[in-house]
């Protein structure tokens, strides 16, 4: 049994380090690449996808599986991690014919490129095809992959192991019952914060600077990782020794960018934070998408967003940029940065409106998958939720509809990732505090390495020993819980709007 889980070992690392080449040119794709070279890149990426998935499906994998499979309980949790990973991935890799995965995979690439441009240029109508090509082979791929689950509910598997449209949509009413009133009644408050001096002229590189100083301080190693500039921030690479994030400029605006470097380097942490002896193996993976947005959205609101955090870095920011923010204050800066103001653009929204800028994505892709909502509609149907849930309706597709790269790469079923992780952060910092309760003093003084040594060790090195479920209620004593992110945004922005 020793000499086949070796074999096992050498070929899941094989695949892996295929997958990281496949992430590496992905990055270059979206950072470094030549436009002309798309095309090329496209067939580059799919032939490659071709290649992983021979290696997934060859029947020799299976046969050692098997053989695996008789002997489970000669293997510790860490092999057995392994063995039950390569099982579920061979079973599901081998529903999916080779022909489909290469169709999936060079769509991606082509679509991204489509899309970048329909962006650029506000013409959802160039994008459109993209979509309801995509639509029809992701349908495809359902029906191979989970042929007992509805098509939209087997793509949210990919990101959300185990978790259904329905279940989520509860947890989503939930959020919309309160969330919508309360926005409504900051609206009418007389009281709103001054956000005058967060505009003005930031020099890009003073922005680079601040955020690369910032994601430092958190924890980023820059000699395992870089940063970088892209049309969407995102975090890639390769290995837990190559984490590669990117974040986007506005002259205008040093907080769109400066929160995207922290929110990506929550992501990078994460990655950097994976237990490296076994980095190529499926043990050391992350888990779900939503304990992955969970760990950005920990940095980025419970902690960037702080009074704490706004404290320490207040003399650091009126530095970069001394001529704009020599009217404000810590306070008034806190206040600034967390004001509630409904706009067009999701990783630019408040995190109390954020939540709907997700909801809204979600019953769109449940539409596009049931047949209730069709491609050629949906800017109206994007625009009508906004005003429903916001109050606000995009003036261009591209402040709407095409704002996102996600479904360029058919990545359906991720939205949903960023609010779940939204709960869980605020559960996982809960619980943080409980054990370590001085956080908010190491935050104001800048001390943030308890705060990342206890992620590394209570989620970041523990992989996938544990499913999402039994990770949260190890952690937090409970499962998945929206009223905590409903009692954490309530108490904060009833305070911060001076709501009775």
């Amino acid at each position: 049994m020793n000499n086949n889980y070796q074999n096992l070992v050498r070929w899941l690392e094989e695949i892996s380090r295929l997958n990281g080449v496949m992430s590496t040119i992905a990055w270059d794709q979206e950072v470094m690449m030549p436009a002309g070279a798309a095309d090329a890149r496209a067939k580059q990426i799919a032939a490659l996808a071709g290649v992983i998935h021979e290696r997934m499906t060859n029947p020799a994998l299976g046969e050692c599986l098997d053989e695996l499979h008789n002997h489970l309980g000669d293997f510790d949790a860490i092999a057995l991690c392994n063995i039950q990973e390569a099982r579920r991935d061979f079973d599901l890799m081998t529903r999916i014919p080779n022909q489909l995965v290469q169709a999936l995979a060079e769509l991606g690439s082509r679509g991204h490129t489509v899309w970048v441009r329909a962006r650029r240029e506000n013409k959802f109508s160039d994008f459109a095809p993209v979509l309801d090509e995509f639509l029809k082979l992701k349908k495809e791929w359902a029906a191979c992959a989970f042929p007992d689950l509805t098509t939209y509910d087997a793509n949210i598997d990919q990101f959300e192991r185990g978790t259904t449209a329905a279940e989520i949509a509860v947890i989503f009413e939930q959020l919309k019952d309160t969330l919508i009133p309360l926005i409504h009644e900051i609206k009418e408050q007389s009281y709103q914060p001054d956000t005058t001096f967060l505009h003005g002229h930031f020099p890009v590189e003073k922005q680079a600077a601040l955020a690369r100083k910032i994601s430092e301080n958190i924890g980023f190693q820059y000699d395992k990782g870089r940063m970088d500039v892209s049309v969407h921030p995102f975090c890639g690479g390769s290995h837990p020794t190559d984490v590669r994030i990117t974040t986007r400029y506005n002259e205008s605006d040093f907080v769109e960018s400066l929160y995207a470097v922290i929110h990506e380097t929550g992501h990078a942490l994460y990655e950097q934070g994976r237990m490296l002896e076994f980095g190529d193996l499926p043990v050391s993976e992350s888990l779900t998408m939503g304990i992955h947005e969970s760990q950005s959205l920990f940095w980025e609101r419970m902690i960037g967003q702080s009074r704490e955090f706004c404290t320490h870095y207040f003399a650091t920011i009126c530095e970069a940029f001394p001529g704009n923010l020599k009217r404000a204050t810590v306070d008034s800066f806190y206040q600034a940065i967390n004001a509630c103001a409904p706009g067009f653009i999701r990783v630019e929204a408040d995190e109390l409106t954020y939540p709907l800028h997700v909801i809204l994505r979600f019953e769109i892709e449940k539409g596009l998958f049931d047949g209730s909502v069709a491609v050629a509609d949906l800017p109206e149907v994007w625009n009508e939720k906004m005003d429903t849930y916001l109050g606000i309706k995009p003036p261009t597709d591209t402040l709407g509809v095409l704002q996102d790269s996600h479904w360029s790469s058919g990545a359906f079923g991720y939205f949903p990732s960023y609010t779940l992780g939204a709960i869980y952060a605020c559960q996982f910092y809960k619980a943080m505090q409980k054990e370590l309760p001085d956080t908010d003093k190491a935050i104001e003084s800048g001390n943030f390495k308890p705060i990342k040594d206890w992620l590394n060790e209570n989620i970041h090195s523990q992989g996938r020993r544990n499913s999402p479920q039994e990770l949260v209620l190890r952690i937090a004593g409970e499962p998945l819980n929206p009223q905590h992110l409903i009692d954490y945004l309530k108490t904060k922005y009833r305070a911060l709007y001076r709501l009775a």
